[in-house]
């Protein structure tokens, strides 16, 4: 396991945004604020802010209808065992996507996160 990892285990770690097409997210933010972007297909392209990075997801099938907090977990399976343990519910089991997999959840005040890992 790299040092990277052990930094961000269990932090947040990416945010994703909603987007009903991604052009006008990338031209607003780049012009703004210099974000830097780099695209997954036409629905999804994600961002680098010099400090934190996320995404903007434009296919309305996969996308939360709120801005999405993503947790890093080193043991996704265990993450999602604390979580139910916890009180959270599980929204999305977990799936695969290009770079890792994930998994959604419900916290107690019904706010939707996701936990993903390599």
């Amino acid at each position: 396991m790299n040092q990277h990892n052990n930094n961000r285990h269990n932090k947040i770690d990416y945010i994703e945004f909603p987007a009903s097409e991604t052009g006008a997210a990338k031209h607003f933010y780049s012009s703004v604020f210099g974000w830097k972007f780099t695209d997954y297909g036409p629905a999804y392209t994600s961002f680098e802010d010099g400090r934190l990075t996320g995404g903007f997801q434009a296919n309305a099938a996969a996308a939360s209808h709120k801005p999405l907090v993503v947790l890093y977990a080193q043991d996704l399976e265990a993450c999602l065992a604390a979580v139910q343990t916890g009180g959270g519910k599980i929204v999305r089991e977990i799936f695969a996507f290009p770079g890792g997999r994930r998994f959604h959840f419900a916290d107690p005040a019904g706010n939707e996160l996701a936990v993903w890992s390599e």
